[in-house]
C-alpha cells in the first residue's frame, strides 16, 4: 500500500468511526479543484437516515475528527467533507519508495488469478489495415497493465484461417497470378490478391460460385487446394509474425478457426439434443429473444458452422487448456450485439467463461479526408500509415539533430513512429473514433508520444548534467513551491491510475496518466531550477527529477512505448 493509499484508508477510518458506518461502504471522491483538498467524503447519502442537511453534517463530523498523521485538515464546504493530506510525509515517503522500488513502483504484490486476452484477431489471405493496429495497440497495453496489477495474463490471438474470404485469395491466387508466387513479401502480397479478387467478383455470379467451391472443397480436404491453403497460410503468418515483433507482442497461445470448426458444430448439436438450442428449417439457432437480444444462429442449414458455432468451440479448447478467471475480447464495436449474444448463450450453456468474459470494444480508425490515400482503394493499410509516419519522424528529427548519423537517424525515427501510432490508439477511449493525423500523432510539444519521451529523455539529461551518482540524503518537504507539491502528488497516484485502468480495463487512463505528469514535469523544468538551484534545494529537486523519470518510464512501458534516455 503506497502512501496516498494509506492516506485514503486513514480518511475512511475517521469517517467510520465518527458516522457509524462500516469502511468499505464509504465512497470518496477526488475533488475538481487542490482548493477543496486531496479527498471529498459527500454526506448526501446519510442526510435522510441522520435527519440533517449534508451542510450540517459535513460542519459535525468536522468537529468531531482531528487533524493528525497522515492527515493535515479537514473543511467542510457544502455537502462535502474535505480532506487535506499532509504532504511533508507522504511526499517524502513516496519519492523515497520511488527510487526504491524503481521499475516495480506502482505494481502490485497481490496475486490476483488468470486473465485471457483475446486481441489482434489478424485474418489470413488478407491485408492488415489501421484498424487492425488499434485492436493490437489497446490489447498488449492491457495485457502489460493486468501483469501489473497482480494478474497472470494469457495472450491469446484467435484467427480466421478459413472461409469465404480463403477461399476468395487461394482463388485470385490460382486464376489471376496462376499460382506464381512473388519472391518475397509474400504475406503482404496476400492482401494485394485478395483485394484483386474482391473487385474482380464483384457483381459476377459465375465466378462467385467458383470460389464457393473452391471453400467448399478446402473444406473437404481436397489435396491439392489443402496444400495451397496450408502453405499460402504460412506466408500470412510469417508476416504477422514481424508486426508482432515490432509491436513487442508475445502471444501465448494462437487460436484458428480451423481448430474450433468441427467442435463448434459438436457442441451446437449437443445443445440442441439438450433443448438449449432450437432447429429452424435446418438451422441450429439460440432464441434469445426473451432476453431482447434477437435470434443467435449457430449452424446453417447446410450445416456449415458460423463463427458463433466456432466461438463455442473456442470458449471449450480455452478452458481445457487454462484455468481462466477472466476472458477479455478486444474487438470491434461492431461486434457488440454478437457478443452480447455470445456471452448469453454461455450463460445459458452454463459454461466455465459464463459470467467472466467481457468485450472491450472499440470504435472506427479513420484518417482525414486527402491526407493519406490508401493503395487497394478500400482499407488504409497498416504499411502506409508506418511509412509515413517514419518519413516525418524521419524529417523531424534530422531537424532537430543534423549530425545524427545515417544508421541511428533510421533506428530513431521507427521507434518514434511506432511509438506515435501506439499512443494515438491508445490515448483516447475506446468508445471514439480516432482520426488520425500524423501531424498532430508526431507532435513534440502536444498529447502525443513524442512529447512524452522527449520529456523523459529531458529528465534524464538533468540528471546526467548534474553528475550525481546516487540520490541519498534528500527532504522533499522542503520543496514548498504549488508546482513542486503538484508533482509530487501526481507520482503518488500513479498506483491509483493503474488500478483504476485494470479494474475498468481501460488503457487510455495510463495514456492520460503520461501525458499528465509530462505536462506538469515540463512546467516544473520551465520555472524551477535545477542544476542551477540553491545548494540548499538542489540535491531535493534532483530527487523529484529522478522519481519523475522512473514513474514515466513505467507507465510508458504500461502503453508498450520505449523510453529513450537521449532524444
Amino acid at each position: 500500500m503506497n502512501e496516498f493509499e494509506k492516506f485514503r484508508e486513514e480518511v475512511r477510518e475517521r469517517i467510520s468511526k465518527v458516522a457509524k458506518i462500516k469502511k468499505e461502504n464509504i465512497i470518496l471522491e477526488k475533488p475538481k479543484d487542490h482548493k477543496f483538498g486531496d479527498i471529498a467524503f459527500p454526506c448526501f447519502t446519510l442526510s435522510k437516515k441522520l435527519r440533517k442537511s449534508p451542510g450540517e453534517i459535513a460542519k459535525d463530523f468536522s468537529s468531531k475528527i482531528k487533524p493528525s498523521g497522515l492527515l493535515a485538515k479537514i473543511e467542510p464546504k457544502g455537502g462535502y467533507l474535505n480532506f487535506f493530506a499532509n504532504w511533508d510525509e507522504i511526499g517524502q515517503k513516496t519519492v523515497e519508495g520511488v527510487l526504491k522500488e524503481k521499475e516495480n513502483f506502482g505494481k502490485e504484490e497481490k496475486k490476483r488469478g488468470n486473465v485471457m486476452v483475446e486481441y489482434c484477431h489478424f485474418n489470413t489471405h488478407k491485408a492488415v489495415h489501421i484498424g487492425h493496429i488499434r485492436t493490437a495497440c489497446l490489447g498488449e497495453s492491457l495485457s502489460r497493465i493486468l501483469e501489473f496489477y497482480g494478474y497472470k495474463v494469457i495472450r491469446a490471438n484467435y484467427q480466421g484461417d478459413i472461409g469465404p474470404h480463403v477461399a476468395r485469395c487461394v482463388w485470385g491466387f490460382l486464376k489471376l497470378h496462376e499460382g506464381k508466387k512473388p519472391r518475397e513479401e509474400r504475406g503482404k502480397w496476400l492482401g494485394t490478391v485478395y483485394a484483386e479478387a474482391s473487385k474482380k467478383l464483384k457483381g459476377n455470379e459465375k465466378l462467385s460460385k467458383e470460389v464457393d467451391e473452391v471453400n467448399r472443397k478446402i473444406y473437404a480436404g481436397d489435396p491439392k487446394l489443402t496444400r495451397i491453403w496450408k502453405e499460402t497460410r504460412r506466408w500470412s503468418l510469417d508476416y504477422f509474425d514481424k508486426i508482432y515483433e515490432s509491436f513487442g507482442i508475445k502471444f501465448n497461445r494462437l487460436y484458428f478457426e480451423s481448430e474450433v470448426e468441427k467442435p463448434g458444430t459438436d457442441i451446437s448439436k449437443k445443445l440442441l439434443k439438450k433443448r438449449i438450442a432450437k432447429e429452424s428449417e435446418g438451422a441450429i439457432l439460440m432464441d434469445l429473444e426473451k432476453h431482447g437480444l434477437g435470434v443467435f444462429l449457430l449452424v446453417k442449414s447446410d450445416e456449415t458452422p458460423l463463427y458463433s458455432a466456432k466461438d463455442l468451440g473456442l470458449a471449450e479448447l480455452k478452458t481445457k487448456e487454462y484455468k481462466i478467471g477472466k476472458s477479455v475480447h478486444v474487438v470491434g464495436s461492431e461486434q457488440k450485439l454478437y457478443f452480447q449474444q455470445l456471452f448469453k448463450t454461455f450463460e445459458l450453456m452454463k459454461s466455465p467463461l459464463a459470467n467472466k468474459s467481457y468485450h472491450l470494444c472499440y470504435e472506427l480508425v479513420n484518417l482525414p479526408t486527402g491526407k493519406m490515400a490508401s493503395r487497394e482503394g478500400e482499407v488504409i493499410l497498416y504499411e502506409d500509415v508506418l511509412n509515413e509516419l517514419i518519413k516525418h519522424a524521419k524529417e523531424e528529427t534530422e531537424k532537430r539533430n543534423p549530425k545524427m548519423d545515417k544508421k541511428t537517424l533510421e533506428s530513431v525515427s521507427k521507434h518514434i513512429a511506432l511509438a506515435s501510432l501506439k499512443y494515438d490508439m491508445i490515448k483516447m477511449s475506446p468508445t471514439k473514433t480516432i482520426i488520425f493525423d500524423w501531424k498532430k500523432a508526431l507532435d513534440f510539444e502536444g498529447n502525443a508520444a513524442p512529447y512524452l519521451q522527449y520529456t523523459y529523455a529531458r529528465a534524464n539529461s538533468i540528471l546526467r548534467k548534474a553528475k550525481v551518482k546516487e540520490i541519498k540524503k534528500f527532504d522533499i518537504s522542503l520543496l514548498k513551491a504549488p508546482i513542486e507539491r503538484e508533482l509530487t502528488k501526481m507520482i503518488s497516484e500513479f498506483p491509483e491510475a493503474v488500478q483504476n485502468a485494470s479494474n475498468d480495463l481501460h488503457p487510455h487512463y495510463i495514456a492520460n496518466y503520461c501525458y499528465n505528469l509530462s505536462t506538469k514535469f515540463n512546467e516544473f523544468y520551465q520555472f524551477m531550477p535545477v542544476i542551477h538551484a540553491r545548494l540548499g534545494l538542489k540535491i531535493h529537486r534532483l530527487a523529484l527529477v529522478k522519481a519523475v523519470s522512473i514513474v514515466l518510464k513505467n507507465a510508458l512501458n504500461l502503453l508498450g512505448i520505449e523510453a529513450p534516455e537521449r532524444m
